[in-house]
């Protein structure tokens, strides 16, 4: 994250570790956009850019990955577990 900070312009409104910690409750929690900034304090667009930044700079780290190609066949047994959060 520290890599992809801008040098110029506004200094953000959060630390990095805030961002990152932001993120990660968003991920595990689900809450809304709402419920997040007020609990950090920003308004829910800061939340929205904030985690599109991380998002983005994991994506570019190459660290982290879906797999291109699941596993095909019938001795695969497949556990799916599938949640409507509207």
């Amino acid at each position: 994250m520290q890599k992809h900070v801008p040098a110029k312009g506004r200094p953000p409104e959060l630390s990095v570790e805030d961002q990152v910690l932001l993120c990660l409750s968003y991920w595990r929690e689900y809450r809304t956009l709402f419920h997040v900034a007020k609990s950090y304090g920003v308004s829910e667009p800061t939340v929205l850019r904030i985690f599109r930044h991380v998002e983005d700079c994991l994506i570019q780290s190459n660290l982290f990955n879906l797999p291109k190609n699941l596993p095909k066949g019938e001795c695969i047994d497949w556990n799916v577990l599938i949640v409507d959060a509207t």
